[in-house]
């Protein structure tokens, strides 16, 4: 069976109506920057575009390989604004910058990740469905640490109660204090899923005061 690290990885899981210290440990991303509204912005539509079929293909790359069969991971996302109102009581998403990331093993290398794009690349163009922002992608490693992650089941526009708890709550009442981007880890399909029953982890980076 291929390996899930959804099952093996602590970081990935998460239960509703609790906030929950964690040790991310460093991780290995197919990530591409962007910024504006996710439902409207057409740049975030095609780095979405982009990640899913390097990722199928650097699945089969490893299977070929390296011998290790992993699962293609959900779609994440790391979050920020200018002012972080924008994701609670203000909820600009027009102001949002984003990060838009597939984990890989950490045993995909900087080559096998090339030769992915170009075969990519290469089908998109045989296909006519150019993919704008392929290029764009990159290979990183994400080291984020302690972090606090709950469960939100529902809607995304409906995560605002709960990470004003989190940042106005949570972290101040535990001696804490954010240190990187919000974290978005998306267990549900929203084209398939009816919106009060998406399932979306919710991670924020933090370090003791």
């Amino acid at each position: 069976m291929p390996i899930d690290p959804k099952k093996t990885l602590d970081a990935y899981r998460a239960k509703r109506g609790e906030f929950r210290l964690v040790e991310v440990p460093p991780l290995q991303y197919l990530m591409v920057d962007g910024a504006g509204d996710p439902n409207t912005a057409k740049e975030y539509k095609d780095a979405v575009a982009a990640l899913f079929p390097l990722a199928y293909t650097l699945k089969f790359a490893a299977r070929a390989e390296l011998d290790l069969d992993v699962v293609v991971m959900p779609l994440e996302g790391l979050w920020d604004a200018p002012d972080k109102e924008s994701f609670t009581t203000k909820r600009d998403k027009s102001a949002w910058l984003w990060t838009m990331m597939i984990m890989v093993p950490e045993q995909v290398t900087a080559e096998m990740f090339a030769a992915a794009v170009d075969k990519v690349e290469a089908k998109a163009a045989a296909k006519k469905e150019p993919l704008p922002t392929l290029r764009s992608v990159r290979l990183e490693t994400l080291d984020e640490g302690l972090s606090v992650q709950t469960l939100h089941v529902g809607s995304y526009d409906d995560e605002a109660p709960v990470l004003a708890e989190l940042h106005e709550r949570f972290i101040p009442e535990n001696g804490l204090r954010m240190t990187a981007r919000h974290h978005e880890i998306y267990l549900g399909d929203a084209r398939r899923v009816a919106p009060e029953r998406l399932r979306t982890i919710l991670r924020q980076p933090v370090e003791r005061t």
